[in-house]
C-alpha cells in the first residue's frame, strides 16, 4: 500500500558540508539583531514602560479619527490609539502622568469624559489598567532574569546529561534562537510585553527538545561507529533525526497557525512570536547545534572520564607488568640437587663379593628367621632368600 512520506527514509543531505554558510547566515542574521535592539529597541508594553491602557468597545465600527479628535486636547501628552482584534474595539495607550495613583486615576475620567462629549457611538469600556515605572522595571528585570536562568539550566542539565561539549554547543544554539526572536520583535515594532517573554521563555525549551533529540543520537552513533570520521557521524546523526524533526515543527506550526488566524489580538503577538521560535529553533538544531560539535569535539564512545580513568586506561595499555607485581622479588633459582659419587670398577667388585660372602654364610647357618620390619625389608629379604636358594641347585 503507497504512503505518503514528508520526509522519506535514508536521507543524505549533506547538512554539516554547508556548515559555513549556515554559520555567515546566522552571524550576519545575529549582528542585525543586535544593531537593531541598541539602535531602535524593543517597543515595551505597557507591563514594562508603565502608562494607562483602556479597551474600548463601541455597538458599530469604530471612528479612530473621531476618537483621536476626541483625546487630543487633553494635554495627556502622548496618546495612541489601535483596533484591536475587531474593527468595534479600540485600544487606547496613554503615557503615564506625573504624580501618584490619583492622577493616573484623573487622567482615565477625563478620557471617559471626552469622548463621551464627542464621539457619537455608545461606549463600553472593557478594561482599564495602570502601571508604574517602578512595577514596569521590576518586571523588565525579572524577566531578563528568567531568561538567564533558564539558559543557565539548560546549560547544566546537557552538561549532566551528556558532557560539557555538548552542553557549549546547545547553549550557544539557545542563544542564537533568542537573539533572533529579540531582533524580528524590534525590527518589526511588536509589542513586547510578559505574554512575549513567555513566548520566548516556551522556545528555549522547544529548541533544547529539538537538540537534545539530534544530540542523543549523536551520542548514541559515537558509540556506534568509532572509526567513522565525525563530519560524517554528525551528519549522519543529523539525518537520522531529520524527519522527527521537520514532523514535529510542523505539528506545532498548525497549531500556532490556528492561534495566529483565529485568536484574535489578544494573543496575535504572541502566537507570532511561537512561530518565529519554531522556525529558528528547528533551524539550529538541524544546521547549527549539530555542527558546532565539530569544533568543541566530544569524546568517542559516549562517556565521561571520571578521576584515575586516564590512569587505569594507561595502565590496561602498558604490557609491563603492574607496579605491585614488578616490585616483588624474583624468586631463587633452585638450587642443583648434589650429584652422587660415580663409583669405580673396583669398588663394584669388592661390593659383590661382599655381597656373595654375606649369602653364603646365611646359607651355612640354616634358613633365615621370618623378616621384621617394614614392607621394604621384608622384600628385601625375600629376594636374598630367592637367589641363595638358586645359587644352591646351581652347586648341585
Amino acid at each position: 500500500m503507497w504512503r505518503f512520506r514528508l520526509i522519506p527514509d535514508n536521507t543524505k543531505v549533506p547538512f554539516l558540508r554547508l556548515r559555513r554558510t549556515f554559520f555567515i547566515v546566522s552571524i550576519v542574521l545575529a549582528v542585525l539583531s543586535v544593531a537593531v535592539l541598541l539602535g531602535r529597541g524593543l517597543n515595551f508594553g505597557i507591563d514594562f514602560a508603565g502608562g494607562i491602557l483602556i479597551e474600548v468597545g463601541t455597538e458599530r465600527e469604530a471612528d479612530i479619527g473621531q476618537m483621536r479628535s476626541a483625546l487630543t486636547g487633553l494635554g495627556l501628552g502622548e496618546i495612541a490609539l489601535q483596533e484591536f482584534g475587531s474593527p468595534n474595539e479600540v485600544l487606547i495607550r496613554i503615557e503615564r502622568q506625573p504624580g501618584d495613583a490619583g492622577a493616573q486615576q484623573v487622567a482615565v475620567t477625563a478620557v471617559r469624559e471626552a469622548l463621551s462629549a464627542n464621539y457619537s457611538d455608545t461606549l463600553s469600556y472593557r478594561r482599564v489598567e495602570t502601571v508604574g515605572p517602578k512595577v514596569g522595571g521590576e518586571l523588565i528585570q525579572a524577566g531578563i532574569i528568567a531568561v538567564v536562568v533558564s539558559v543557565f539550566l539548560m546549560l547544566v542539565y546537557i552538561w549532566f546529561r551528556f558532557e560539557l561539549p555538548f552542553a557549549i554547543g546547545a547553549v550557544i544554539a539557545l542563544l542564537h534562537d533568542v537573539l533572533l526572536s529579540l531582533g524580528i520583535f524590534a525590527a518589526l515594532g511588536l509589542e513586547f510585553n510578559l505574554p512575549i517573554v513567555a513566548a520566548i521563555l516556551l522556545i528555549v525549551g522547544y529548541s533544547m527538545n529539538d537538540t537534545v533529540v539530534v544530540y542523543d543520537r549523536v551520542r548514541e552513533n559515537l558509540r556506534k561507529y568509532k572509526t567513522l570520521p565525525l563530519l560524517e557521524l554528525l551528519n549522519k546523526s543529523v539525518n537520522e533525526t531529520l524527519a522527527r524533526t521537520v514532523i514535529t515543527s510542523a505539528t506545532t506550526m498548525l497549531a500556532l497557525l490556528a492561534l495566529l488566524i483565529f485568536g484574535g489580538a489578544v494573543i496575535r503577538d504572541f502566537s507570532f512570536a511561537m512561530i518565529w521560535g519554531v522556525i529558528v529553533g528547528t533551524y539550529s538544531s538541524i544546521f547549527i547545534a549539530g555542527a558546532l560539535l565539530l569544533y568543541v569535539q566530544p569524546q568517542r564512545g559516549g562517556q565521561k572520564k571520571t578521576v584515575g580513568q586516564a590512569e587505569r586506561t594507561a595502565a590496561i595499555d602498558d604490557d609491563s607488568p603492574p607496579a605491585r607485581f614488578a616490585a616483588e622479588p624474583e624468586p631463587a633459582a633452585a638450587l642443583p640437587e648434589p650429584e652422587a659419587p660415580v663409583a669405580n670398577v673396583a669398588d663394584i667388585a669388592r661390593a659383590a663379593d661382599a655381597a656373595e660372602a654375606a649369602l653364603a654364610q646365611e646359607g651355612e647357618e640354616g634358613p633365615e628367621p621370618e623378616p621384621a620390619g617394614s614392607r621394604r625389608q621384608r622384600r628385601a629379604s625375600s629376594a636374598r632368600e630367592r637367589k641363595r636358594r638358586r645359587r644352591k641347585r646351581g652347586k648341585r
